[in-house]
């Protein structure tokens, strides 16, 4: 009989120079790929000292940039909050024909090219696309606007909150709704008592990751924008405009200021991160 500690892999008992390789090249690829980027684009923008860095900020186009970024995310966030709850709760707690096409479909802003995404809308909504004259006739302007980038925002972000729901709604499986309903729970009732306590860790986390991912699209947003200072520029945009026109503070000022958003958004999943094990031993 073959002793079981004896067949049982080593797990964790490789030698140390291979933990020590292990964790340099680990190290190395954070800091050479990561790390070292960051840190050039913050020693761009303060390359000058504060208040050139101040300044480019305050600039009427950056502001602009700034303030057209914030506004698709707040609309394009929750917009997809909305459809990855329902989307979410349709696959996961209901059986109909066409269940993995639709998980398909929510899929397929990851495989499409942002680029692409952009095209489609300019071809449904442009001047010379399928609504187009209609929507000259009616002074409504979609691509080249706002609208067009919250459209395209939203397309490139929407998959974000509903796969991160659906498997933990798989997951959680449907006796807790049952056994609401069976005592005399309604729909909504049981939705906000039974099902969003258990899924609002995995909602906000999607819904960070949505935030980050809109506030920094730019293959998209860059297609039906019309790069119009001022007016359809985004941050990401704003950023090119002016590389390109060699304004290299006002460039990595603005890029600073993303990658601080970016910061945040990552500091706050990681905060989530931990707080989510902890609230489960306390039964939040």
């Amino acid at each position: 009989m073959v002793d079981a500690t004896l067949s049982a892999p080593r797990v964790g008992r490789d030698p140390a120079w291979v933990k020590g390789l292990i964790l340099t090249l680990v190290v190395g690829f954070i800091v050479l790929f990561l790390v070292a980027p960051l840190a050039m684009v913050f020693a761009g923008a303060l390359s000058k000292g504060a208040a050139p860095f101040l300044m480019a900020l305050g600039q009427p186009d950056s502001l602009s940039a700034i303030r057209l970024t914030l506004i698709v995310a707040a609309i394009a966030v929750p917009f997809n909050a909305v459809f990855g709850i329902s989307a979410a709760w349709a696959i996961a707690k209901h059986r109909f024909p066409g269940k993995a096409f639709l998980i398909t479909l929510i899929d397929l802003p990851f495989s499409v090219s942002p680029v692409v995404a952009g095209l489609i809308y300019v071809l449904v909504f442009g001047l010379q696309g399928w609504f187009g004259n209609w929507l000259s006739d009616h002074d409504i302007k979609i691509v080249f606007a706002v609208p067009g980038i919250i459209l395209a925002t939203i397309f490139v972000t929407f998959p974000f909150v509903a796969r991160e729901l659906i498997p933990l709604m798989q997951a959680q499986g449907t006796d807790e709704e049952e056994a609401a309903a069976t005592l005399g729970a309604g729909g909504l009732q049981t939705f906000w008592r039974v099902t969003t306590p258990n899924i609002r860790w995995g909602l906000l986390y999607g819904v960070l990751l949505s935030n980050a991912r809109a506030m920094g699209e730019f293959g998209a947003v860059s297609v039906v924008s019309g790069h119009i200072r001022g007016l359809t520029n985004t941050m990401p945009l704003h950023v090119e405009i002016l590389y390109n026109e060699y304004d290299f503070v006002g460039a990595f000022s603005v890029a600073a200021l993303l990658c601080l958003l970016a910061i945040v958004t990552l500091v706050l999943k990681a905060v989530l991160e931990t707080l989510e094990p902890e609230a489960s031993r306390h039964g939040l």
